[in-house]
């Protein structure tokens, strides 16, 4: 091939992914905007609220607090007090904040491989480090990622106490999101962290969804903390604050922590927005959590007899039953064409039945993620069997044109 020929290949392709990518924008937008305007949703996200809704919280959260005491410098003030609301919740000695859980993470783990002298972290493929971090624990912390398994699923016991090569921490994410939120079992947790110990290792929770990770082991938060030395929580993923993240553990870890948070440029001017609206999420949403697990239940269970009763061949409900208050569809159809029925059935019946994106586990499988919220606990189960029924209308119809 000559290179005039090879340029305007490249120009092709690099035409063609853009076009891709505007596509891809365009029909993102479209779902936002059908999501916004639903009057009927399982799950509304508080960050996908306009400005002025997320200024609102700011204010409701501003009455739980003494607005009077001075603002918050450098970590102090209000921060503080939500690092001993985290800390006494979690039951260890103390809590740093953090602006994010990507800081979070890193520095709790560079921490542990200077007492442990080993920066080798035991973790799965699919954990929020290896998928949505881009590298960040090798590139950035000097920390060494190896995978206890492959399967989706979390590690056993026996995989974590056979690995062939040492390792310094052993980091479980508690759901483990990309494999369908799935939990162990109490037993297996426990078992799980007594074979690192067993090993010399210590043990680090990703807890950016602990909060609703109570109702599956039935136990109370400090008491599952307890089993690791270092918890990591997020304050947006299911409180709704605004941002903001904290780990939690000796008092010996997290002084230092909070020096590599200053180094790792953590330690903001002032951060009380993000921490009022924190201590409001502890306060609002996570006594409603276990409601939110036990009725994501019965909606699980109104989709799978939904979709049977209009003829689907299959569908994967993952868990069978969901172990948190979020869990996997799967529907065997192009995604493309299941994205654009999810959007078209919320925009003409005003009902957000999916309104995550919807993406591709193999040819002709698509999957999307189910979560049910403070919204969702109005709908019945023949609200959403009814839904469903709606939704393969529109499905039936892109199916006849694609």
């Amino acid at each position: 091939m000559s290179d005039t020929a090879g340029q305007a290949e490249q120009s092709d392709r690099a035409t063609e992914a853009t076009a891709e990518e505007d596509r891809a924008l365009t029909r993102r937008a479209r779902r936002t905007a059908a999501n916004r305007n639903a009057e009927r949703a399982l799950a509304r996200f508080a960050f996908m609220e306009p400005l002025r809704g997320r200024l609102a919280f700011v204010q409701e959260a501003a009455e739980l607090y003494d607005l009077d005491e001075p603002s918050d410098m450098y970590g102090n003030g209000v921060v503080e007090v939500l690092e001993k609301r985290v800390a006494s919740l979690l039951g260890k000695e103390a809590a740093a904040f953090f602006p994010t859980g990507t800081m979070a993470q890193q520095v709790a783990l560079r921490c542990w491989a200077g007492r442990t002298g080993d920066p080798t972290v035991a973790l799965h493929p699919l954990a929020h480090p290896e998928v949505h971090e881009r590298n960040a624990f090798s590139q950035v912390s000097g920390l060494r990622p190896v995978h206890v398994t492959s399967e989706p699923r979390q590690p056993t016991a026996d995989e974590v106490r056979d690995f062939p090569e040492p390792f310094g921490t052993l980091m479980l994410e508690l759901p483990l999101r990309d494999a369908g939120f799935l939990l162990p079992s109490w037993e297996e947790l426990s078992a799980l962290t007594e074979a690192a110990r067993e090993r010399d290792a210590v043990v680090h929770f990703d807890g950016a969804r602990l909060w609703e990770s109570a109702a599956h082991f039935g136990r109370p938060l400090d008491e599952i903390a307890d089993l690791a030395d270092s918890v990591y929580v997020s304050f947006y993923k299911s409180l709704d604050g605004l941002g903001g993240a904290a780990v939690a553990g000796p008092k010996t870890l997290v002084d230092e922590a909070k020096t590599w948070r200053h180094r790792y440029g953590g330690m903001a001017f002032q951060q009380f927005p993000t921490a009022l609206t924190a201590l409001a999420g502890l306060d609002r949403e996570l006594p409603r959590l276990p409601s939110y697990v036990a009725h994501a239940r019965v909606i699980a269970d109104a989709l799978r007899e939904g979709f049977a009763a209009a003829g689907v061949p299959w569908v994967r409900v993952h868990p069978e039953r969901p172990h948190t208050n979020e869990f996997q569809l799967w529907l065997p159809y192009d995604p493309d064409v299941v994205m654009e029925a999810a959007i078209r059935h919320t925009q003409e019946t005003r009902t957000a039945l999916f309104g995550s994106p919807w993406g591709a586990r193999g040819p002709g499988l698509a999957v999307t993620e189910v979560s049910v919220r403070a919204a969702g606990l109005e709908w019945t189960a023949e609200d959403v069997k009814t839904a469903v029924a709606d939704f393969m209308v529109r499905l039936e119809e892109e199916l006849k044109g694609s």
